[in-house]
C-alpha cells in the first residue's frame, strides 16, 4: 500500500470506504452524489477511495478528486490484492464514528446512506443493505446456491441478499481490524463478531458503465475462501467420513472372518480391499482430528 493524500483532521461523523477496481468512468459521478448526500446528512464526513490497481489507471482521476475536495482521502495499493483486502485497507485508514462500505460502480445508491445511518442511530452496530434486483439471473442463482450451501454445511446464517454495502460503527471497525488473516471475507467476519445488527431492503441499480470484475473463476475462488474461513465444518466432515469408513470396514472385516470360519473364505483380492478400506479410514480420521487441532491454534 502506498500513498495517502489525506491530512490529519478531527474525527468525522461518517466515513465512506470505496474499494475501486475497473470503475474509472463512475468515480466522478460517485463522488458528486456522495458529497451531495453527506453534506445534507452530517456536519463532517470523509470519503476514502482505495485504488486496488485494476486494469484501468484510476489514480489520476482519484488524485484530481482529492485535490478538489479536502474531505477525500485516496489510498493506492502496491498491487491488486482484491476487494476484501481493499476494504480492510480503507477501514484501517478511516476516522469516522461510522463507516459505510460500498462498491464504486454506482449499483449501490449513495442516496440510501441516510437510511443506514438512521438505523445505526437506533442502536445497531451493523446495518446490512439487503439488495433486490440489479444482478443477472444467473449470478443471483449462483449466489443463492452458495449461501444455501454455507448455511447448511457451516451453519453461517448468512443472507444471500447481503453484499458489501453496509454501515458499521467505530466499535465494529476496531474489532474487525483485529483480524490479521490474509484470506478473509468481510460479511462472514461481521457475522462472526456478533454485534447487534439489522437489515434494510433497497433496490440495487443495474450497472451502467463497464462490467463486473468478478468472473466465474474469481467467484469460485472467493466462494472457496469464504467457505473455509467461515467454519471448521469441512474438517468435521472429514472426521465423520473417516469414522463412517472405519465402521464400514470393521463390519466388512467381521463378515469375512465369519465366512472364513464357516468354510467359505473370501478371495485374496477382497481381503486386500478390506485392508485398504481400514487403512484409508484411519488416515481420514487422523487428518480430520489433526485439522481440528490446527484450526484451533492461535498462529
Amino acid at each position: 500500500m502506498a500513498g495517502d493524500s489525506g491530512q490529519s483532521r478531527s474525527r468525522p461523523q461518517i466515513s465512506v470506504v470505496v474499494p475501486c477496481f475497473g470503475c474509472t468512468g463512475t468515480l466522478v459521478p460517485l463522488h458528486e452524489r456522495l458529497t451531495s448526500v453527506l453534506e445534507q446528512l452530517v456536519d463532517s464526513h470523509e470519503i476514502v477511495f482505495v485504488d486496488d490497481r485494476g486494469p484501468q489507471d484510476q489514480w489520476p482521476v482519484l488524485s484530481k478528486i482529492a485535490a478538489r475536495d479536502g474531505r477525500v482521502r485516496v489510498i493506492r495499493m502496491s498491487r491488486n490484492f482484491g476487494q476484501q483486502i481493499a476494504i480492510t485497507a480503507g477501514l484501517a485508514e478511516c476516522n469516522g464514528d461510522y463507516a459505510v462500505i460500498m462498491d464504486c460502480d454506482l449499483q449501490d445508491p449513495p442516496e440510501f446512506i441516510p437510511n443506514l445511518l438512521e438505523a445505526a442511530r437506533k442502536g445497531f452496530d451493523i446495518v446490512y443493505a439487503s439488495r433486490q434486483m440489479g444482478d443477472p439471473a444467473g449470478r443471483r442463482l449462483a449466489n443463492r446456491l452458495y449461501f444455501w450451501l454455507m448455511n447448511k454445511v457451516a451453519g453461517s446464517g448468512a443472507d444471500p441478499s447481503h453484499g458489501s454495502f453496509s454501515l458499521i460503527s467505530r466499535q465494529v471497525i476496531d474489532a474487525y481490524l483485529r483480524f490479521k488473516e490474509h484470506e478473509r471475507h468481510y460479511l462472514f467476519i461481521l457475522r462472526w463478531l456478533g454485534f447487534d445488527s439489522v437489515s434494510l431492503i433497497y433496490e440495487r441499480h443495474s450497472r451502467q458503465i463497464g462490467k463486473s470484475s468478478y468472473t466465474l473463476k474469481t467467484l469460485l475462488k472467493h466462494s472457496i475462501r469464504g467457505f473455509f474461513f467461515q467454519s471448521t465444518a469441512p474438517l468435521m466432515w472429514i472426521l465423520w467420513l473417516g469414522l463412517a469408513c472405519a465402521a464400514f470396514s470393521a463390519g466388512l472385516g467381521i463378515v469375512f472372518i465369519v465366512m472364513a470360519f464357516v468354510g467359505n473364505p473370501p478371495e485374496g483380492f477382497t481381503a486386500l480391499m478390506t485392508v485398504n478400506l481400514i487403512m484409508g479410514s484411519i488416515i481420514l480420521t487422523c487428518i480430520g482430528g489433526m485439522g481440528l487441532y490446527v484450526a484451533r491454534m492461535d498462529l
